[in-house]
């Protein structure tokens, strides 16, 4: 929806095209912006260059054929992604999942949020004019993806886990990787703080600038961190905690001001409290089996397909979608990177989903981004636009 500002120069005001194919827009979407001079009084957001539809997709589609669609949202922290899905599928299916599988699965989604923040605060440096800061992180995101190869064998789209666990154990080799990065990685965070949180320039672009109220944030339906720099502790995680999270001590990170730098800010503390989460993990993983007692759902090991007849009829029904699923309506949700990243799934016990709708916390923010950019300049438009993160794969599903 357009939204617009009194200003006396009608008959002069300026149209600009702040999209689709544009670098500053960090994604295949459009912003229609008029201006007067410099100031934005004018903004109308659109979406559809994509053209994914990935909701349909999944409804003609066996459940752990869906994985595959869900990395591409928000392919900065696939992994979320990967997790949310299969909870939902879990909840549906009725499939308790081991402890130690739930300790797993923190670990992954946690070194995604951190790979996502990675991206979004480093990136908002670069639109800022301050390079340095990205070209160091970005080597840290770089050794999260070695530890998601080393686990999965991708990086980016990462098809990790199964519905009921993981394909596979962590290797000792990926535990070590984990724990380098962790040492590595949390003296490179103090120093990216101390190049960006008080440096007059980056403050300067980022204080005040694309301020949004709590009460406008919640109406608009925001949350995760955009939420968080309102001052609003809202935390999936917390409110209703999946995974075992109630077994982990953590803070919730809050701004005050709802500006670019708040949320930069409560982005960058979530990384501290990550890790720390990851650390807690590491230091209680059960003992177990990384896998539910769920053969009708979980893949089994290959290895058992080849020599044992029950493992092979099960693998078979999986791959081909010949297993039913029970009647049922749910809905789970997870804290993605964004913010709460939601699947409601309708069963009419047939082999696919009769519905399945993912709640994308992205396309959720951009309806607010006029609001928060209307009033201020071109430049801080970008500004704006970086600092809530917006990811294309999430506008259209």
């Amino acid at each position: 929806m357009s939204q617009l500002i009194e200003t006396t120069n009608l008959d002069n005001l300026i149209t600009v095209n702040l999209g689709p194919t544009h670098p500053a827009t960090h994604g295949v979407f459009q912003n229609i912006i008029k201006i007067d001079g410099e100031r934005i009084v004018e903004a109308e957001p659109t979406v559809g260059y994509i053209h994914r539809a990935f909701e349909k997709i999944a409804e003609h589609r066996p459940f752990y054929q869906i994985t595959p669609l869900t990395d591409r949202l928000n392919y900065c922290s696939s992994p979320i992604n990967n997790m949310g899905w299969h909870l939902t599928a879990e909840k549906l299916l009725g499939i308790k999942t081991p402890k130690r599988v739930d300790y797993m699965r923190v670990i992954v989604m946690e070194l995604a949020r951190i790979a996502d923040h990675i991206v979004c605060n480093s990136i908002l440096g670069v639109d800022t004019g301050a390079l340095s800061g990205f070209l160091y992180m970005f080597q840290h995101r770089e050794n999260i993806y070695e530890i998601y190869e080393e686990l999965c064998g991708a990086r980016l789209t990462t098809n990790i886990g199964r519905i009921g666990g993981f394909e596979r154990d962590f290797s000792q080799k990926a535990i070590d990787k984990i724990h380098k990065f962790l040492d590595q990685f949390e003296k490179g965070l103090h120093e990216f703080e101390q190049l960006f949180n008080h440096n007059p320039i980056f403050r300067g672009r980022t204080v005040d600038v694309g301020k949004i109220s709590a009460e406008d944030a919640l109406d608009y339906g925001f949350t995760g961190p955009n939420l968080r720099a309102t001052g609003v502790d809202y935390d999936v995680r917390v409110m209703n905690p999946y995974s075992s999270y109630e077994d982990f001590e953590f803070q919730i990170p809050v701004g005050t001001k709802g500006d670019t730098f708040d949320r930069f800010i409560v982005r960058n503390e979530e990384m501290h409290e990550s890790m720390k989460i990851i650390r807690q993990a590491l230091d209680k993983m059960p003992a177990g089996p990384y896998f539910a007692d769920a053969p009708e759902f979980y893949l089994p090991p290959k290895v058992e397909v080849y020599r044992n007849m029950e493992a092979l009829i099960y693998h078979f029904k999986i791959i081909m979608g010949e297993i039913e699923i029970p009647e049922g309506e749910v809905y789970h949700s997870v804290e993605g990177a964004n913010g709460e990243l939601g699947f409601y799934l309708i069963s009419d016990g047939g082999r696919s989903p009769y519905r399945l709708h993912f709640r994308r916390p992205c396309f959720i923010y951009y309806q607010g981004y006029p609001s928060m950019a209307i009033g201020g300049s071109l430049s801080d438009a970008v500004v704006t636009m970086s600092s809530i993160n917006l990811i294309a794969g999430e506008m259209d599903a």
